[in-house]
């Protein structure tokens, strides 16, 4: 069996139209099977109301994942060596947890899971770091916060168990022209070299929106992929991983 992934980043109030544009776009392809990446309050000031709550609810009763999605989503860390050019290359300010170390990345797991998880009324499917950026620190987090699965840009594993699927994310980025420009290429070259893997991953962001070109791009990525169960990230924890993992 063949998998599709498919999930939705920075979902927040923020972003209300912009997630909706994107699930509406998704649904001809994986229908309401697919991801959302939560962030329980972006960037300080877009905090979880009552009435987006409800409607995480809903998604969530329809069959959507909900993951934490970080805390703020903004890194407030100055890096040095190689993390700095990490955290300048990979992302704009974004990669939260990359500089946390490990009783504050709990803390943050922790606050964010019981904040979604009291809006869903139901289990949060894992953690994601923003920008699938993780420090030491918070990849041991991960663990003691007892979440059952967690990605970063190139796999998806148990944390303290294994890695479940291999493979870059395909995804999408909108900051600036030569950026939208790399993505698309990247998007052309990946959606045939991973055709062979037994997973293949696509995400997309509310900043993909403004972007007709990244809009088609997406279009044709999952069309690509259009012979694939849409599946469950959960679904990589059933017995027959072992024939669909790595």
């Amino acid at each position: 069996m063949k998998r599709l992934l498919a999930s939705i980043h920075d979902v927040s109030p923020r972003f209300e139209s912009e997630v909706d544009l994107l699930l509406d776009r998704l649904a001809p392809f994986v229908g309401r099977r697919a991801a959302m990446l939560v962030v329980p309050d972006h960037w300080g000031s877009a905090p979880l109301t009552p009435a987006f709550a409800a409607r995480l609810r809903g998604w969530a009763n329809a069959g959507i994942e909900m993951f934490v999605h970080g805390w703020c989503h903004r890194d407030h860390t100055e890096h040095r060596g190689i993390t700095a050019i990490k955290a300048r290359r990979m992302t704009a300010g974004e990669a939260e947890f990359l500089g946390l170390n490990r009783d504050e990345a709990l803390t943050r797991m922790r606050r964010g899971r019981a904040l979604i998880e009291d809006a869903t009324g139901r289990a949060t499917a894992g953690f994601i770091a923003p920008a699938w950026l993780y420090s030491d620190g918070a990849r041991a987090a991960l663990i003691d916060a007892g979440f059952a699965l967690a990605e970063d840009h190139a796999r998806v594993w148990a944390p303290g168990g294994d890695v479940l699927a291999r493979g870059p994310v395909i995804t999408w980025a909108s900051r600036t022209d030569a950026r939208a420009l790399s993505s698309l290429v990247a998007a052309a070259v990946l959606r045939r070299a991973l055709q062979p893997l037994p997973t293949v991953r696509v995400a997309v962001h509310p900043g993909d929106v403004t972007r007709p070109a990244l809009l088609r791009s997406i279009d044709r990525t999952f069309a690509a992929f259009g012979g694939r169960i849409a599946s469950a990230y959960a679904d990589l924890l059933t017995p027959a991983r072992s024939s669909i993992s790595d």
